[in-house]
């Protein structure tokens, strides 16, 4: 069967099932649950691959699945995701009533985008004409959220890396594969539909505490050490660098303060504090993150306080592979037109962040999107417009390119993979994300160092 009868048929098995997909993702959207607790998604989703015939569904990291369409044939394997997770936004007309968690990010359409792509290869007729692997992969935990709760399960064992592409990595789940591709939800804009990826920035996160000493604000706030004070302090520090960050590093920070003191009569002794820092390339927001510890221990020494830093890896940079990228561009202007394909973002760097940034580092991958949403990204007013764009539409687009990618011996397939570097090897990026674990405890010995003056008078 050639490429084009190939295409043609992926097309009408998507068509032929496309109500029931696109119930599919209407129902993830009703069981909202955040990272590393998708327990009822990861089920549903279990049983709608059941239901189209995959049967050998491995489960991996709490919550994810895994499984595999083999040709029979070498060639690359080309892995096909779709992410579990839902943020948490309070007020989104879609939220679960005792938790908030809600699909604010679209990622309800990601599971039914990747069994649409499973179920048109999972079809004599199409695998007869193609070489390789298509490994399909519902993973938990894109978004970076909940760091506490996800902290108790890497104390439990029960993890160790707290966002779900990197733990499937140190798993062994992505071993072997070649070439990777997933699509998100974007806003409708200019009449656009599918849209180009660009590049991302890379981040680490931080949770720190500021301990003080607790005193009556009004009557003796002198016999204390205000903790806030610490705080706002670093907070000034850290924007006081800014003229340090180069522009090409793309540098983000934007702390927020997550408990400010325990009662307005007492001296603040006990401060939280959370931070992102981001960029567009590793060292130069691995740079930033010291020059923010260092801010963080000033802001405790001028005032007295101790300090607590604990850092976790969170996103690598993305990069969009171009030649993938080229070949879903043919792919697109065949589906919705040359005028329906937004390019806007080629070349360009998203202030964003996301662990398919991670994957980028390993492997040649896309992360386009689809115009089908309104409203701000993770806001109460985020929600899918058109259903059939970004289930249907989004499927398609993805599922004919990895139909060119393993055509006949996987010839476009193979030469994508025999060009790509890869900036990381599996063992030097394990390393490096263990290396951007850190717990630093701050306490400035000279805070306490009383000037002999008394001597005096």
């Amino acid at each position: 069967m050639g490429i084009e009868d190939i295409k043609k048929k992926i097309e009408s098995n998507i068509d032929s099932n496309a109500e029931d997909l696109i119930g599919i993702a209407k129902d993830i959207l009703d069981m909202p649950e955040p990272g590393y607790r998708e327990f009822k998604t990861s089920r549903y989703a279990e049983k709608q691959l059941n239901k189209y015939g995959f049967s050998n569904i491995e489960k991996v990291s709490l919550t994810g699945l895994k499984t595999v369409i083999d040709t029979g044939r070498p060639g690359p394997t080309v892995c096909v995701m779709g992410e579990l997770d839902s943020l948490i936004v309070l007020g989104h007309p879609h939220a679960d009533q005792e938790t908030n968690a809600a699909h604010a990010c679209g990622h309800h359409t990601q599971i039914a985008q990747m069994i649409a792509v499973g179920q048109s290869f999972n079809d004599p007729e199409v695998l007869k004409g193609l070489s390789g692997k298509i490994v399909l992969i519902a993973v938990p935990a894109e978004e970076n959220i909940e760091v506490e709760y996800r902290k108790t399960l890497r104390d439990e064992g029960k993890i160790e890396f707290l966002l779900g592409k990197q733990e499937f990595v140190k798993l062994g789940a992505l071993d072997g594969v070649d070439i990777a591709m997933m699509t998100h939800t974007g806003n409708q804009r200019d009449n656009k539909i599918l849209a180009l990826g660009g590049s991302s920035t890379g981040s680490v996160s931080k949770s720190i505490k500021f301990i003080g000493k607790a005193s009556h604000a009004g009557g003796s706030p002198h016999n204390g050490i205000n903790a806030l004070n610490a705080a706002n302090l670093a907070m000034a520090g850290i924007h006081f660098q800014r003229e340090t960050f180069q522009e090409k590093d793309v540098i983000r920070i934007h702390p927020i303060i997550t408990q400010g003191g325990a009662a307005v009569s007492s001296v603040p002794a006990d401060v939280r504090m959370e931070t992102y820092v981001r960029g567009s390339s590793t060292q130069g927001y691995l740079d930033a993150s010291e020059k923010v510890d260092r801010a963080l221990r000033g802001g405790a020494m001028a005032v007295g306080a101790q300090v607590e830093i604990t850092t976790i890896p969170g996103y690598l940079p993305m990069y969009q592979n171009e030649d993938l990228n080229e070949l879903y561009e043919q792919n697109s202007v065949y589906l919705v037109g040359d005028e329906a394909v937004d390019r806007s973002n080629v070349g360009r760097f998203g202030g964003f962040s996301t662990d398919m940034g991670d994957m980028s580092q390993l492997m040649p991958i896309i992360h386009p999107s689809v115009l089908s949403t309104s409203g701000d990204g993770h806001g109460i007013d985020y929600v899918v417009e058109d259903y059939h764009s970004a289930v249907i539409t989004a499927a398609k687009a993805m599922a004919l390119t990895v139909a060119d990618l393993l055509h006949g011996n996987a010839e476009k397939g193979k030469e994508i993979v025999d060009k790509f570097e890869p900036l990381l090897t599996k063992d030097k990026y394990l390393k490096l994300l263990r290396s951007m674990y850190k717990e630093e405890k701050f306490k400035d010995n000279l805070a306490n160092v009383k000037s002999d003056y008394n001597d005096f008078l």
